[in-house]
């Protein structure tokens, strides 16, 4: 059996304003805390745990290194929802081959993108 992946996590010099961003931007199924350091969110089965670390810059300087994607069902709100709480877009919502993408800039400045995959590009996915 391959290792699943399961959870990551998020350091941050304010780990209470991240979770807050990302409640309210992505809207998690589960928010809670894992005794007094983790603040936990579900995303289906994935799970995003964010610490306070002292060893980390209070913005991330290399955010590319690593991308948080986020598969939608409906990109469009989901960004106009972001849109609403001021977000800074790296890469506004645009279409790809019948695929939606954007890419939003958290409070960390890590990289968050949101993917709304066409039903073709799902299929050709599971077929892999």
């Amino acid at each position: 059996m391959s290792p699943t992946l399961g959870s990551m996590l998020l350091a941050s010099t304010d780990p209470d304003r991240l979770r807050d961003w990302y409640v309210s931007a992505l809207e998690p199924a589960e928010s809670s805390m894992v005794g007094d350091t983790y603040r936990y969110l579900r995303f289906g089965a994935f799970h995003v745990l964010i610490d306070q670390r002292s060893d980390v810059s209070a913005k991330n300087p290399e955010p590319g290194r690593m991308i948080i994607n986020f598969d939608v069902e409906d990109a469009r709100a989901v960004a106009a929802r972001m849109d609403g709480l001021g977000v800074t877009w790296l890469a506004p919502l645009e279409e790809r081959d019948g695929n939606l993408f954007a890419t939003a800039i958290d409070p960390d400045g890590n990289y968050v993108q949101i993917i709304q995959l066409s039903e073709q590009a799902r299929a050709e996915m599971g077929a892999a």
